[in-house]
């Protein structure tokens, strides 16, 4: 893994990179979410991580856990949908898992994703194959073990993954058989979630 510094300001500049991402391909976000979904992912993701960038500035978190709480109680109030809950108990949780250290090692940062990300299988009631975000944040968090960038690419290869998945959980769990062919919007977000984690961290 990266000898990078994973402090306060890290986890600022990941959450910035993260809003610049999703702000790029909101319409993309959106168009796989019009045959699935209720076609406003792109948008809801788009002013979470804009909100969660102006509270970061605002008010300078002194820790990484002080960070992604702060991001994911802000995700929370201001993403519509399933997605603001389960984006923002993910680093919430990830969050508290950091406690008050004033830097995390890289493993201790997937120790604490790792927890998010039980945390939101646990909120949405759902596993990898359900296609979910779940099929790229946990293949992106594994692959952490061996870098950033590993990390980055086994997510998106998740996101992918979902296109010939049949849609077990959330709304397009609705559509049946009719979900199938499509790749996942929430899935999908996650990957560039992480890929702007592999960018911060080069």
């Amino acid at each position: 893994m990266s000898e990078t510094v994973l402090d306060a300001g890290f986890f600022v500049r990941w959450m910035t990179a993260a809003a610049a991402v999703i702000d790029r391909e909101a319409d993309r976000l959106t168009e796989l979410d019009s045959p699935i979904g209720d076609a406003d992912h792109g948008r809801n993701m788009q002013r979470g991580f804009a909100a969660v960038v102006t509270a970061l500035e605002a008010e300078p978190p002194a820790t990484p856990g002080a960070a992604l709480t702060a991001a994911g109680r802000k995700l929370i109030s201001s993403v519509g949908g399933a997605s603001g809950p389960l984006y923002g108990t993910l680093l919430r949780r990830a969050g508290k898992a950091f406690g008050e250290a004033p830097q995390v090692s890289a493993e201790e940062l997937r120790t604490g994703l790792g927890a998010g990300v039980e945390a939101v299988a646990q909120l949405g009631g759902s596993a990898p194959g359900d296609k979910t975000m779940l099929d790229a944040l946990v293949p992106g968090i594994e692959a952490l073990a061996t870098s950033f960038d590993a990390a980055a690419a086994a997510s998106e290869k998740g996101a992918l993954a979902t296109v010939p998945m049949l849609a077990r959980k959330g709304r397009a769990s609705y559509l049946g058989e009719r979900s199938i062919g499509h790749q996942d919007p929430g899935a999908t977000s996650s990957a560039l979630l992480l890929a702007a984690l592999a960018e911060v961290a080069k």
